[in-house]
């Protein structure tokens, strides 16, 4: 929640108490020179024992909720007909409104699901943006992503307050283009996360709907986040400041043919759904569902996930656990911008985008300025963030560089995991490296994989950049933080 201090400040309070606590521990900044070295400027293969804040990512890091943990205690184990599932059914119903469910083990099962009942070669799946994964799963299945977005969508400097919304004439011209026979679905992402977690509108998914069930194309929603899509469209959308959460996402829901989500986000379990109320695409998506993942009673999730996911469906409607994220990153974002550093606005739902394009303008796309953010980020704080730029990009059949839209460095905030003073602590080290951002030099690949080569690529700092912003750094603060 949002509070106004005596001051004029406003904070946000965390709306719970902490009973259980996990050590961290911030290592030497040699250390986190050596470890940065070690993990070939990738922070995925830093190891935590040398991370102070995990800022990674926003999936399966969140803190679960003391009624999840104790749903997780009556599960039912049964390798078939589990009672726990049909607690997740009834909450799926209840919530979300859909009359079939099947649990998978995360998002990108769902996705492989999808593209495997779904994806032909030759065909155009249409989304507001795509996702690593995602992309990855429909161009393996033969198909081409387009991608149709609004004129504010790579804008980092805006104020619009849906920079995730589909733009309707680019949707209209490609079914003009291409023929709705060649687009099995368009996909709505709730909220966008590779151009700062950015929601879309209510109007403009209503819009996509009647637009795409003109021409029979399902619509395909991306539900990950869309308790902070949720609060987004309560907080910015005309009409809806009075509506609840919860009678916001059924309106959404409603419009939507299939709807997936990896439940490590919104519901804080590490898990996965797919939903839906034609019988027709869940016949056709369950008969995949033993193939690949398990029966369709726990679908390659633990029941003690399956209870907590239950619980955490329900719980993500409750407006101080839907705005926990996005009301922490606007403070996130509101402090950087008080410093001057370069940030992605409006604050999103999942992260802190710090824009690396103009944090580092003397670094070349060539040269991945995201990737070098990220790791001067790590080195200046022991805080982990995570590239989202053109290493999260794969190169194109010919070996080309793909250059990404955007080059952010991501400090995602899992939900009631941190507090004020640490996002304080993460402010002032990326302030201070701001600073000092003419140390920062690029990368250059040492290994690179040639499928998401984000997650296990390893570069190398140019130029023995980092040697000297580790100097310029225990220069001014000593060496032991």
């Amino acid at each position: 929640m949002n509070v106004t201090l005596s001051s004029g400040r406003t904070i946000p309070v965390e709306m719970h108490k902490v009973r259980i606590v996990q050590k961290t521990s911030l290592v030497p900044i040699k250390r986190r020179l050596a470890a940065i070295e070690e993990a070939g400027y990738n922070t995925f293969l830093l190891r935590t024992r040398d991370v102070f804040l995990d800022m990674l990512t926003d999936s399966g890091t969140n803190a679960m909720s003391d009624n999840q943990l104790a749903a997780m205690m009556v599960a039912d184990d049964a390798y078939a007909g589990s009672e726990s599932f049909y607690r997740l059914a009834d909450a799926v119903k209840e919530v979300l409104g859909f009359d079939y469910t099947m649990p998978v083990h995360q998002g990108r099962a769902a996705e492989h699901l999808l593209a495997k009942v779904f994806v032909k070669p030759g065909d155009v799946v249409v989304m507001n943006y795509h996702f690593t994964t995602t992309k990855a799963h429909f161009e393996l299945a033969g198909a081409t992503v387009l991608e149709i977005y609004g004129a504010e969508a790579l804008n980092t400097q805006s104020s619009f307050p849906f920079r995730g919304n589909l733009d309707l004439r680019k949707f209209a011209d490609a079914i003009g283009k291409y023929g709705a026979e060649r687009i099995p679905f368009v996909r709505m992402e709730a909220t966008t996360n590779l151009i700062g977690g950015q929601p879309f509108s209510l109007s403009n998914l209503r819009e996509v709907k009647q637009l795409a069930a003109a021409h029979n194309i399902p619509l395909v929603f991306d539900g990950s986040l869309i308790s902070e899509n949720a609060y987004f469209i309560q907080q910015r959308e005309e009409g809806y400041a009075d509506t609840s959460i919860r009678e916001i996402i059924r309106e959404m829901m409603s419009l939507v043919d299939i709807f997936y989500l990896s439940a490590r986000k919104s519901t804080s379990v590490r898990g996965g759904m797919i939903a839906t109320n034609t019988k027709s695409y869940y016949n056709r998506l369950r008969d995949w569902l033993p193939v690949y993942e398990g029966f369709a009673t726990y679908g390659g999730m633990s029941t003690k996930e399956i209870e907590a996911m239950a619980v955490g469906l329900r719980e993500m409607t409750d407006s101080n656990v839907a705005g926990a994220a996005p009301e922490m990153v606007q403070y996130f974002v509101g402090r950087l911008l008080e410093n001057e550093v370069p940030v992605v606005t409006p604050a999103g739902g999942l992260a802190c985008h710090v824009d690396a394009k103009r944090f580092l303008p003397h670094v070349p796309q060539s040269q991945y300025p995201a990737g070098a953010l990220a790791a001067a980020i790590y080195i200046a704080s022991g805080v982990r963030s995570m590239e989202r730029g053109t290493i999260s990009m794969d190169r194109d059949a010919e070996g080309h560089e793909v250059f990404a839209d955007l080059e952010l460095a991501r400090l995602a905030v899992p939900r009631r995991v941190y507090t004020v003073s640490q996002i304080e602590y993460a402010v002032d080290r990326v302030t201070w490296l701001h600073r000092h951002r003419d140390l920062v030099k690029g990368l250059k690949f040492v290994e690179e994989p040639k499928v998401l080569r984000f997650f296990f690529g390893k570069l190398q700092a140019l130029d023995c950049w980092s040697t000297r912003l580790a100097e310029a750094f225990q220069n001014e603060f000593g060496t032991q933080i």
